[in-house]
């Protein structure tokens, strides 16, 4: 079938919204037609991450939408389902087996090298291939070709397009909170960055009853949502001393800090505002390395680690958030604009110039 996507036609490029020809579904695979999708940094990061060899290609992996055909040994979704889209996994090596299909060991193969295990893509234009798959689906799309096991299917009566960041900024942030850290009355978690996946660890720390949480930006408009949702909040730009303001207020230093920022500055002195034995978890995406004070780490018996989509199981993740929203303690929706999606680059252009938190396009 023919369906319009948001096209990268080369590293840097803009989107362009384009027709190409896309396959029926094979074993194991859904076609959706896509009501929404977030746009995440990682979308716009990939645009220059990726090497030439790997364009065109279609990106996307916050998509939601409602299932039109099913292919062979498909049992988790049936056509009319609502769906949020998450990342691909295989559910059947050890880490999937563990719960933590993040880790799958065929993760790179899934979601990021743009075909099918078999070599194949998705999609082709003028009898070419267009590269995609991304997170198995490549939801910047009117329809995509998915993983089954990207779907998690949801009440046919929620807004899909507030519901499309919970398949992967919402929940990198809350399964970092919940399932990693999980930090309780007698613990302080700083957040570096409240943009969506930021505030969506403040948002979730607040509601499992963290005893202080602090968000650190350097946007009022963003610090002012942190304390929507219950954060004490660090303008950065306003302070002389970070590492010190934040130690202030956590008395002595955080339990648990979260970086979403991926500035090499920030992750270090986050790392120095730790109390000994405190965790900070590195969750942004650009950044080549990371400078660590050495005296400090050794002597502090400080950690510095990675979380992949917060250690998250979506089919179990979503639905939780999902409850949480519906309890009141996961009060994200006002983070969400929403565009039409051919005004695709000017919602790239408005979430890096931080106008709004969280982009997300609609057919």
């Amino acid at each position: 079938m023919q369906t319009t996507v948001a096209l990268v036609e080369a590293p840097g490029k803009d989107f362009q919204l384009v027709d190409v020809e896309l396959d029926d579904p094979r074993e194991g695979e859904v076609l959706v037609r896509i009501v929404a999708t977030g746009l995440c940094h990682t979308d716009i990061t990939m645009r220059s991450f990726l090497p030439a060899e790997m364009f065109p290609n279609v990106f996307g992996h916050e998509g939601t939408g409602v299932v039109e055909q099913v292919g062979p040994g498909v049992e988790n979704v049936a056509v009319g389902d609502h769906v949020v889209l998450s990342f691909n996994s295989c559910r059947a090596c050890s880490p999937c087996q563990e719960g933590i299909p993040a880790y799958c060991e065929q993760t790179l193969l899934l979601n990021y090298f743009g075909m099918r295990l078999d070599g194949s893509t998705t999609m082709s234009r003028d009898g070419s291939p267009v590269f995609g798959s991304f997170f198995g689906q490549s939801s910047l799309s009117r329809h995509a070709l998915v993983g089954a096991e990207c779907c998690v299917v949801v009440d046919p009566a929620l807004d899909l397009a507030t519901l499309a960041p919970f398949g992967c900024g919402y929940q990198t942030g809350v399964g970092t909170v919940l399932n990693v850290l999980q930090p309780d009355a007698d613990d302080s978690l700083v957040v570096y960055g409240a943009g969506a996946v930021g505030l969506a660890a403040v948002a979730a720390a607040v509601a499992s009853g963290t005893g202080t949480v602090v968000a650190v930006d350097l946007q009022a408009a963003r610090l002012a949502e942190a304390e929507r949702l219950g954060a004490t909040t660090l303008d950065a730009s306003a302070t002389e001393d970070v590492v010190a303001a934040v130690r202030e207020l956590t008395g002595g230093g955080s339990s648990y800090a979260i970086d979403t920022t991926a500035v090499p500055a920030v992750v270090k002195q986050g790392l120095q505002a730790l109390r000994a034995r405190g965790t900070m978890v590195a969750l942004g995406l650009g950044a080549d390395e990371y400078p660590v004070d050495a005296t400090d780490l050794l002597q502090g018996g400080k950690r510095l680690m990675s979380s992949l989509e917060g250690d998250s199981d979506p089919r179990e993740m979503v639905p939780r958030m999902i409850d949480m929203r519906a309890a009141g303690t996961l009060d994200l929706d006002p983070l969400v604009t929403t565009y039409p999606f051919a005004e695709i680059n000017t919602a790239v252009a408005d979430v890096l110039a931080g106008k709004v938190v969280k982009p997300v396009l609609v057919w």
